[in-house]
This record gives structure tokens, C-alpha cells and sequence, in this order.
């Protein structure tokens, strides 16, 4: 088997791992356990939510490195499960780079949940967080309505490879205002219940848990660097309310 071709095909898995959300830690130990099951004397394996670097040792001392750059992370716990599934196979069975590398575009091919359904199950959490709040029937239906044109917002807005940050605070300040105008002309009275109902699903709760998680385990920078992250985008929804209550007067409070 080739070195580089291996070395290529297990980044493959790492990337797409880090690019489902997955922990530092989590990264680091199945490229770890994926080189020691094909007998290499040593790998190196440093990550980060940004950047993977990466070096091997065969047994004639030769060193082979390859560095990945990480633009953008999600969340997709069920394309995880099927990469962590595959991480396991290859340690157990030593697959080759073809086999990998079939079965990593297999797994990039396989359905995801179809995005109808992404904008109806935000919908229903944005009407129960506004239920939940204080809410009444009337509050969270209209809630439920906003976040559903602010998921099929985001969908174009992905299209266009913009920042996270401006992702989210445009969607805030699209919250706020929608819940503004329904104040305005009558449609609802209470305007609080309805902006936190769709604003809690906007706050990156998995990525600073995953923080914490790099940071228990001794992964300081990582762990420093996804609570920033998690902190920028809390920022970024804040700044869209607080933008929004300058235009409007204070009529979303």
C-alpha cells in the first residue's frame, strides 16, 4: 500500500469528520488508532477546528506530512456516527486506500434529511421555545412562521459561502425585525416570547459544548479557539437584536 495514498485517504476521514462537528479529541485519537493498525513506528496527528497537520513514520524512517485547511464546520451527528462507524472498520480490517476512499464517497452521497423537513423541525422548536417562554397560541404560530422564512433563508444565504457571523446576524436581525412589523400592524401583541422562541435554535449550544469537552480534556487551543468562536457568534446574534431596537425605536422590546 502506498504511504501518501494512505495518508491522503485517512485525512480524507479526518476532515470530514471535523467538517460534521466532531471534538478535537475525537479527530485526533481514530487518526491515531488508524495509523498504529497499519504498523507505522510513529504519527504526529495535531488538530484544530481550522487546520489539520499530520506525519507519519514508517518502519525505514521515512516521514510523510500532509496539512489540511478547515473552512467551515457544521453539525451532522448523523454523517458522524456513519465516519466514526468507518474509523472503526479500517482499524479492524486494514481496508485499502481504494476501499476508503469508496466508502468515505459513499457516505458524502448517502441522503440527508431533506431540507423541507430542516425547515419544518425548526418551525415546530421555535413554536415550542415560544409556548415554553410565555407564549400563546397566536405568538407561536407566527414564531413557528418566522423561523421557517429564516431556514429557507439561510439556505441561500449557504449558497453564497458567507461568514457565520454575518449568517447569524443577519437571521437575528431578520427575527427582530419580522417580530416588529407583526407588532406594528397588530398581528401579535407580545414580542419577546416570539424573538427568543426562534433565537434559541440560533445559539451554537453544540459547539461550546464541544468547547468545553476539548478543554476538559486538555486540548487548550482548541478548546480556546471554539469557545471564541462560540462567543463571536453569540455576539454576532446579540448585535442583530440590538440593531434591530435602534431602527425600530425600541418597538421589539
Amino acid at each position: 500500500m502506498l504511504t501518501n495514498e494512505l495518508l491522503d485517504a485517512v485525512m480524507d476521514l479526518g476532515e470530514n469528520m471535523l467538517l460534521c462537528g466532531a471534538e478535537i479529541s475525537r479527530v485526533e485519537d481514530s487518526l491515531n488508532r488508524i495509523f498504529n493498525s497499519y504498523d507505522f513506528n510513529r504519527a504526529d496527528v495535531f488538530v484544530i477546528s481550522s487546520n489539520m497537520v499530520v506525519s507519519i513514520y514508517d518502519k525505514n524512517r521515512n516521514v510523510y506530512t500532509q496539512t489540511r485547511r478547515i473552512n467551515k464546520t457544521s453539525t451532522d451527528i448523523d454523517k458522524l456516527d456513519k465516519l466514526n462507524n468507518l474509523s472503526r472498520e479500517i482499524c479492524s480490517k486494514q481496508l485499502s486506500c481504494d476501499e476508503i476512499k469508496s466508502q468515505l464517497k459513499a457516505i458524502n452521497l448517502s441522503k440527508h434529511y431533506p431540507y423541507w423537513l430542516q425547515i419544518v423541525a425548526t418551525s415546530v422548536i421555535a413554536f415550542s421555545f415560544t409556548i415554553f417562554f410565555g407564549g400563546n397560541i397566536t405568538e407561536a404560530v407566527y414564531s413557528a412562521i418566522i423561523a421557517g422564512i429564516i431556514k429557507l433563508f439561510s439556505y441561500f444565504v449557504r449558497k453564497i459561502h458567507t461568514n457565520v457571523l454575518f449568517e447569524k446576524f443577519v437571521s437575528s436581525a431578520s427575527i427582530c425585525i419580522l417580530t416588529a412589523i407583526a407588532v406594528k400592524i397588530g398581528l401579535v401583541q407580545g414580542a419577546s416570547e416570539i424573538i427568543i422562541g426562534n433565537i434559541m435554535y440560533l445559539i451554537p449550544g453544540i459547539g461550546f459544548t464541544n468547547a468545553l469537552r476539548d478543554l476538559f480534556k486538555g486540548d487548550i487551543y482548541a478548546g480556546v479557539h471554539r469557545t471564541i468562536e462560540s462567543l463571536l457568534i453569540a455576539f454576532s446574534i446579540a448585535a442583530g437584536y440590538i440593531v434591530t431596537v435602534i431602527i425600530f425605536g425600541g418597538a421589539v422590546l
